[in-house]
């Protein structure tokens, strides 16, 4: 039998011995070190924890995985030349994405491919760790460094014949883990420099990703220049890795005002049309007006960045036609006086400024999720910034995968809902936070998490251990005082263009009556849905749906809460007058009086 070196000075391990050593590991009796390969013993243990079937392959499947991805693009030319040397060889080059699920696949030798084929190592399928147990791809991925898997040495026992060499593949200005390349064979066959190889194509993916990255910033940085030489004032340039501002905007703008266009860019850019230019209106931090013209730029039929020119406008004071200020934003994007809310604002950025992993309580919809962003923002312009929504982890195989893989680097991770998780779920996620925290300083992330009121504290203990600092989000009814300045700052940005909204006082009455249980989130999403039919002018209680013209304190049922939006319609439509309103309906008065007062219905004046 060939023994096979590697650069971490790996050697094959005897089959017979290490089949022996696997079975007893599965039956519960743990292997001596030097029976087994500590990389290898650890990853044996991860795939007991995760209780990955060791007798058969059980994978999920995606059907059309996205193959046009700048990692796709720069792989391809390189793993097909790589192809055509092994002509012949039974030799498998495969690719895969940052969470193992495969993207190609390139075989040599037609008995190698069937083989393959049915294990499910074929485009489509994940073979992430926590799926198929020790392989070369997933715990490559896992232990987040080139690896090399031989025979027995594979926890499932269907992979026993084969050898396997996985090497990441990390974006060169990031340093973010973006996929894999794999080279499997039969074990028989395996070489000495199989581990070399595969290191080998890593890095000339790598090249030709940073080639790919050149590109993009180049075109960004050309379409910046050529802004700047037509047009003067405030210009800047945003790209994934880099915001680029030229001297008007570094001497006009407050670094507030900076963080909010910035922040607005981010936004617009996500839904521009490719190539196309929008103009967008926003309300400065420090009061001023500010007009962005957005021109997205494009490199290789890819998203590059965004360039932006600014017109600054004057000081709103009382003019005519222009609603009042939305309010001073202690944070980019957020607003409002309260002193709970402004608490919670500085708790955040003082933990976030000194780096320490914090948790954010509060019911769903107060804003948690957008404090963070807004943060981030504000320290670290534009950043990497990913959310995790913890409920999407029953439901999404990769979603431990994805977490992973996300807490390398220097960048703000969050986990929303906290609390969804499972104690299955809650110790995947502990491993995966306690590998994070052994990371030097300098590449660990800044991991925050949002946890719901009357969470199982219990069972989250092991999680909320690695967040000292805790900070309270306050409900939207508990700071009233901010509603008014809330109304015209999301008026200000879901208006038309040139189209100014206000809010009448007495729609305001009935928006500082209601309860508010979805928080800030159902304010936003109801005037969202207001401005659907009025564009322009000033909100009337008539525009606002019915649940807001009742007070009721008990849960109406279906048919009751149709009884209470056609009595409010109707008193709506007759300027509040009960008698006419009650012989439309064809009741009597007593009638309507009597539902009045059952659903609380505010009658208008």
């Amino acid at each position: 039998m060939t023994r096979a070196r590697g650069a971490d000075d790996d050697v094959q391990p005897d089959a017979h011995g290490l089949a022996d050593t696997r079975i007893r590991f599965l039956t519960a009796e743990e292997p001596r070190p030097p029976e087994v390969r500590p990389p290898i013993l650890a990853s044996w243990r991860r795939s007991r924890s995760l209780k990955v079937a060791a007798d058969r392959i059980e994978l999920p499947y995606e059907r059309d995985p996205d193959l046009d991805t700048p990692l796709s693009r720069s792989a391809d030319q390189i793993l097909h030349r790589l192809h055509e040397q092994m002509s012949g060889q039974p030799i498998s080059i495969v690719l895969t994405d940052p969470t193992g699920l495969v993207l190609s696949r390139r075989t040599g030798d037609s008995g190698l491919e069937r083989h393959l084929d049915g294990v499910l190592l074929a485009p489509g399928f994940n073979y992430a760790e926590q799926f198929v147990g020790t392989n070369g791809i997933g715990t490559a991925l896992e232990a987040g460094s080139a690896t090399q898997v031989f025979g027995h040495e594979h926890y499932a026992e269907n992979l026993e014949d084969l050898a396997c060499a996985g090497a990441p593949i990390h974006d060169p200005i990031s340093g973010r883990l973006v996929g894999l390349v794999d080279l499997t064979c039969w074990r028989r066959d395996a070489e000495t420099l199989l581990l070399t190889l595969a290191k080998n194509t890593a890095d000339q993916i790598q090249h030709a990703l940073l080639v790919h990255s050149e590109m993009r910033e180049f075109a960004v940085l050309q379409a910046y220049r050529q802004t700047c030489r037509r047009t003067s004032g405030i210009v800047f340039a945003v790209s994934p890795d880099a915001v680029t501002m030229n001297d008007h905007a570094r001497a006009e703008l407050q670094p507030s005002d900076q963080a909010a266009l910035l922040a607005q860019a981010v936004e617009t850019g996500g839904t521009l049309p490719a190539g196309r230019r929008r103009s967008v209106e926003i309300q400065l931090p420090t009061g001023a007006p500010a007009r962005m013209y957005c021109q997205q730029v494009d490199a290789d039929s890819e998203l590059a960045g965004l360039v932006v020119h600014v017109k600054i406008g004057k000081r709103a004071s009382g003019s005519p036609g222009r609603s009042a200020s939305p309010g001073r934003m202690l944070l980019p994007g957020l607003v409002g006086a309260a002193p709970s809310w402004q608490r919670a604002c500085r708790e955040v950025e003082a933990a976030a400024t000194t780096g320490t992993w914090l948790a954010l309580q509060g019911e769903p919809g107060v804003g948690k999720s957008a404090l963070l962003r807004a943060v981030q923002l504000r320290r670290r312009l534009p950043g990497r910034h990913t959310v995790l929504d913890a409920e999407h982890a029953r439901v999404d195989p990769t979603w431990t995968a994805t977490l992973r893989q996300s807490l390398v680097g220097d960048a703000m991770v969050v986990i929303a809902h906290l609390d969804a998780l499972d104690a299955g779920e809650v110790r995947s996620v502990t491993a995966a936070l306690q590998e994070a925290r052994r990371a030097p300083e300098a590449d660990r992330p800044q991991v925050a998490v949002t946890v719901r009121p009357g969470a199982d504290r219990v069972q989250l203990a092991p999680l909320l251990s690695y967040f000292p600092t805790s900070v309270p989000v306050p409900p939207l009814r508990l700071r009233l005082d901010d509603l008014a300045t809330l109304v015209r700052f999301f008026l200000s940005k879901v208006g038309s263009p040139g189209q100014q909204l206000s809010c009448s006082p007495e729609a305001m009455r009935l928006l500082m009556r209601h309860s508010w249980p979805g928080n800030v989130q159902e304010l936003q999403t109801l005037l969202h849905q207001v401005v659907q039919h009025r564009r322009s002018g000033s909100i009337e209680a008539r525009d606002l749906p019915p649940g807001l013209h009742s007070t009721s304190r008990r849960v109406l049922s279906a048919l009751e809460s149709m009884e209470r939006d056609a009595i409010v319609r109707s008193l709506a439509d007759t300027n509040g007058n009960k008698v006419q309103a009650a012989r439309s309906l064809g009741m009597s008065r007593a009638t309507i009086y009597r539902k009045i007062h059952e659903f609380g219905i505010i009658t208008p004046t």
